[in-house]
């Protein structure tokens, strides 16, 4: 087997660090799943389940503490699948969120584990960006992206031209609805757009669409960017909302 080399995004392929994202894997698209990383240290019912997945799938198993050191960047990880990286397509059908540069790895991974936890599934990300296949994010997902359809885009016009009849939900500071009265009224399909953490999206989205404003005290000058898309996407996908994300 070829050495393992630290992760590079221009790399074909990945690592899923932490036995539970391993597990999430194995578990959702173990088609992608190529090499079953183990500390020598590894043990208990999971890294067990683990390695029953990965011989049922063909998946070489190895000792690899170092690389997973590497990895991971800590002393107590004990297990990590080795994947081939892949870009999906958005479902045309469904609803979107669009991240519009989102700069931070934890921020990406939170909100994907997030989406998917509320039956969203198509994630659209805007570079410059965190990659998604990096590892910090893989396991700030806890795995959810192995469910996700998450693909990157070079711009906000290559995205709008793959996806033109999706109506438009800009999260703002200055929208013009706050976020209760949009969702009296939600036109589908849709795309939920929120900007970076720091500068949030241009003002040149406000007239794309419908933008929404998530009412907060003024004690605050704004939400982090993994609180906002929560509390966006659970007011779009609530109960009596009618936005269908099956």
């Amino acid at each position: 087997m070829p050495p393992l080399k630290p992760y590079d995004s221009d790399l074909p392929y990945s690592y899923a660090p932490g036995v539970f994202p391993a597990l999430e894997l194995m578990k959702s698209a173990p088609e992608r799943a190529r090499r079953l990383l183990l500390s020598e240290r590894a043990q208990g019912e999971g890294v067990e389940k683990l390695r029953r997945l990965c011989r049922e799938h063909g998946v070489r198993e190895e000792i690899a503490d170092r690389a997973l050191s590497r990895i991971s960047g800590k002393q107590n990880c004990f297990a990590a699948v080795v994947f081939d990286k892949w870009q999906s397509d958005l479902d045309p059908q469904a609803p979107h969120v669009v991240l519009h540069h989102p700069m931070d790895e934890g921020n990406l991974g939170t909100i994907q584990r997030t989406l998917l936890g509320l039956g969203i599934l198509d994630v659209a990300v805007i570079r410059p960006a965190a990659d998604p296949f990096d590892p910090h994010v893989v396991r700030a997902t806890m795995g959810a992206v192995f469910s996700l359809r998450v693909k990157q885009y070079d711009s906000f016009e290559a995205y709008r031209a793959e996806h033109p009849a999706h109506a438009l939900y800009p999260f703002m500071l200055d929208g013009s609805r706050l976020l209760d009265d949009v969702c009296r009224d939600i036109q589908t399909p849709c795309a939920l757009v929120f900007g970076n953490e720091g500068s949030g999206l241009p003002p040149e989205f406000a007239g794309m669409g419908q933008a929404v404003r998530i009412p907060h005290s003024d004690r605050i000058d704004s939400l982090n960017l993994s609180v906002a898309v929560a509390i966006g996407a659970y007011a779009f996908t609530r109960p009596g909302v009618g936005l269908n994300h099956d």
